[in-house]
């Protein structure tokens, strides 16, 4: 079932003071909220299936699939997420619409392409209303007219680029709102101190300036992703009869 927001807003909102440090900062701190309400709770991105088989088993084991899941991230989203980002700032629907069917086309496990399109178009919508007219809500028109699917790295790298906010930022909030899924996961699947998920969060995010600068000059065409083992995890989590998350 499609659920359609409605509003009587039909101007953009003001964005006063983005250009100052603490009004980007504001704005990054609501968008990369882990408690945005675009339904990242209900996803553990392969950590269920991981810990059920034995793969993760404790903070070690979680901080390792969780930076390989950020390695093979930031070599696909990431790449589109950049890609978006500039089709946006040049006024270029094409190169958007492209970097999302890339981002579509590279999921291999219906889970992971349900993910990215629900949350996708979750973020959309409320770009849509509580920024207002912006490159996030006439893309949403094409996701409903399905000229596109509507993948989340490409709404965040809209609606950042409305924002006022860099292309480093958006990539910043896509690697920190992955890792931050899978560890808060990992909390509600396994016997793991709430510490010790936080050492995991900081040891990850500390190479999301690497990762940027690595794929910061690939185009679409370079967008590769291989990790056989989350893709064989994937398929046993669409399998399951029991299970806490959708992914």
């Amino acid at each position: 079932m499609t659920i359609r927001i409605t509003t009587t807003r039909d101007t953009r909102i003001d964005l006063g003071g983005v250009n100052t440090r603490i009004g980007a900062a504001v704005r990054l701190l609501q968008f990369g909220d882990s408690l945005l309400p675009v339904g990242s709770f209900t996803f553990s991105n392969g950590i269920e299936s991981a810990v059920q088989l034995g793969v993760v088993h404790d903070a070690d084991t979680l901080g390792e699939f969780v930076h390989a899941a950020l390695q093979q991230a930031a070599g696909s989203d990431g790449v589109a997420l950049l890609a978006a980002f500039r089709g946006s700032t040049a006024c270029d629907d094409a190169l958007i619409d492209d970097a999302d069917h890339a981002v579509f086309n590279r999921k291999l496990n219906e889970e992971s392409r349900t993910m990215t399109v629900r949350m996708g178009r979750k973020l959309a919508e409320m770009a849509a209303y509580v920024i207002g007219p912006c490159a996030a809500s006439s893309w949403l028109e094409r996701i409903r007219a399905d000229a596109t699917p509507g993948c989340y790295p490409i709404a965040q790298a809209l609606v950042f680029c409305a924002l006022g906010l860099s292309e480093q930022e958006a990539f910043a909030v896509h690697q920190y709102g992955l890792a931050s899924m899978m560890t808060a996961a990992s909390l509600r699947l396994m016997k793991l101190h709430y510490l010790d998920a936080q050492v995991v969060l900081l040891e990850s995010n500390a190479r999301a300036e690497d990762d940027y600068r690595r794929i910061a000059g690939l185009s679409i065409e370079d967008m590769a992703v291989f990790s056989p083992v989350i893709d064989v995890l994937a398929a046993n989590h669409v399998r399951a009869t029991v299970r806490m998350f959708m992914n």
